[in-house]
């Protein structure tokens, strides 16, 4: 059968073969990020030019692979392979780009095309990438974003607007260097002018270098110089984040060992007698071991000491929360001290 003959004959087709299809591959696949539009040809011819290239087919686009005679032995699958490509370029663009490219013959003929129609030398879309790349300035993001966006401005205008050749194809000779050393020096001022300026003393350091660096080395310098800066930054948040936590701590009011008793005062929960078996009070405050004073109601006094609470009915109760009696006990402890200390 038909099938089965084109199926032998492709299992014939070295793997190597730019004539040999995977079992994965079909036309109605798209292989790029984006489909083709009026504004993006540039990056999607590079997109898909990698594509072409890691499938073996970029033969069919350039013209180098051509098309065979259709009685050679290799007529079908050469058709086979061109008629994939012609679907994976066809998926990728726009309805209407597509339309103007449908009646093309060949994966060949729709690449020629589409160069003419797009890749042409642009002075309206080179002037915009001018204007693009002059307003273009870091503004607080990393220097490594900073520079990638640069460098997608500047291939694209590399690419509508190209840079002068030499005829030694490969900047060999003394006009070839020449015009990379100019190109190197116009990038690495565009580099410069719109980093912050934060930078500035790097920017003056990386000018007044003799020779001046080349474009790569001066990013690395502004790259590390962004590093220290960062780490010392980091250093400094968590040195001030630590003072400001401690801050935080002394400045927090500590907590009273003071607990509010059953008549409304205050008593320490920190001391407490159990020579009563009751809390509240220290040892020296225990009524059951001094004695209770003479405004102590319905209670026995021990011995005939008698603690000087009246004292506190003379001079009026100055501490909010504590009882009268409470500051009188006090004004009791406060006297016996200062009596004790003068003998």
């Amino acid at each position: 059968m038909a099938g089965e003959g084109e199926s032998k004959n492709n299992d014939q087709i070295d793997l190597n073969s730019p004539l040999y299809l995977h079992p994965s591959d079909f036309p109605r696949q798209m292989q790029v990020n984006e489909g083709l539009t009026d504004n993006n040809f540039n990056d999607w011819v590079q997109e898909m030019t990698n594509l072409l290239y890691a499938k073996n087919k970029i033969g069919f686009i350039d013209g180098s692979i051509e098309k065979p005679e259709s009685t050679d032995k290799v007529y079908m699958a050469w058709m086979r392979c061109d008629a994939m490509v012609k679907g994976w370029l066809t998926t990728a663009m726009e309805k209407e780009i597509c339309a103007s490219v449908k009646y093309a013959h060949t994966a060949a003929e729709i690449w020629k095309d589409l160069i003419e129609c797009f890749g042409k030398e642009s002075s309206p879309r080179a002037y915009e990438l001018k204007q693009v790349l002059n307003a273009t300035r870091q503004d607080g993001v990393t220097v490594s974003a900073y520079f990638t966006r640069l460098r997608r401005i500047w291939d694209e205008i590399n690419t509508v607007l190209p840079t002068p050749r030499c005829t030694c194809n490969g900047y060999k000779c003394e006009v070839g260097k020449k015009l990379v050393e100019l190109r190197e020096k116009e990038r690495l001022y565009e580099f410069l002018l719109g980093i912050d300026s934060d930078f500035a003393f790097i920017h003056t350091k990386i000018l007044a270098m003799k020779p001046t660096p080349n474009l790569s080395n001066s990013y690395h310098i502004v790259v590390e110089d962004e590093h220290q800066r960062n780490v010392t930054t980091g250093k400094k948040t968590t040195t001030e984040m630590a003072a400001l936590q401690v801050n935080r701590k002394e400045s927090r009011p500590q907590k009273k060992p003071w607990q509010k008793n059953e008549k409304g005062g205050l008593t320490n929960k920190a001391e407490n007698y159990t020579h009563c078996g009751k809390g509240g009070h220290s040892r020296d405050g225990c009524f059951e071991r001094i004695g209770y004073p003479d405004w102590w109601p319905g209670k026995t006094k021990k011995g005939n000491f008698k603690p000087k609470a009246a004292f506190a009915d003379l001079v009026p109760n100055p501490v909010p929360g504590l009882s009268n009696e409470q500051y009188g006990m006090f004004l009791k402890f406060f006297s016996d001290y200062k009596e004790r200390n003068l003998e």
